[in-house]
């Protein structure tokens, strides 16, 4: 049996006991992870399509190591301007094995926890959507302005967005988190966000040092220390 499964906004062709090396996972190591972004599985002659993906199927994994890719030399140039760039790259990887691969069952199961949860606590779950609501507003008034966190290298538009919805819109509150609860709040947003040092450069920006902040910027690459 294989399946062709997206980790990580990339797609995989993987069998059990394969090995894979995938953009950085928030996991640690050592940990079971499961992917649930099934898009085809085969199993001999049986070929079994989703649309886009196989409603309950599940890929389940362990993480084995993090670790860095080789380096990548970026060079930038301008023509008759003078301007040349020269950049290392080592992407952040995740080494992970495939212990598992499921036709159908995982999605089933996780809607009928939902269901359940929903209905024993049907009160407490309105409470949990009003604070979120309220909280961008009473982080602003509290320090009368919401700072721009998009200035941050590495946090985009729909992250910013995220973020004051958990209550941290500016960059002395982003600079008191740890990167751990930063990825915990972004963890819906697609794509493979690295936050290791976006608490530091809230740091710098709450302190107005934007020279040094400018300066890092230029070394790092989506947010991500070379």
């Amino acid at each position: 049996m294989y399946a062709i499964v997206e980790i990580a906004g990339q797609q995989f062709k993987v069998v059990k006991d394969q090995k894979v090396f995938v953009h950085r996972l928030q996991t640690e190591e050592g940990k079971q992870v499961a992917f649930d972004n099934v898009l085809l599985i085969g199993d001999g002659d049986t070929i079994t399509v989703g649309a886009p993906a196989i409603d309950g199927a599940q890929v389940g994994a362990k993480v084995l190591k993090h670790l860095k890719g080789d380096k990548v030399i970026v060079f930038k140039k301008k023509r008759r301007k003078g301007y040349r760039k020269k950049n290392g790259h080592r992407q952040f990887l995740t080494e992970i094995v495939i212990e598992s691969i499921a036709a159908s069952g995982a999605k089933k199961a996780a809607k009928v926890e939902k269901e359940e949860a929903k209905k024993a606590a049907p009160a407490k779950a309105e409470k949990k959507e009003a604070p979120k609501a309220e909280a961008p507003k009473a982080a602003a008034k509290a320090t009368g302005k919401a700072d721009d966190l998009k200035k941050v290298e590495g946090i985009g538009p729909k992250i910013a967005e995220t973020l004051a919805a958990a209550g941290i819109t500016t960059f002395a509150e982003l600079a008191k988190s740890t990167p751990e609860k930063i990825a915990e709040i972004i963890a819906d947003v697609r794509g493979n966000h690295v936050t290791d040092t976006w608490p530091a450069q809230a740091k710098l920006a709450a302190e107005g040092k934007w020279d040094e902040l400018a300066k890092w910027q230029d070394e790092l690459n989506g947010g991500k220390a070379e």
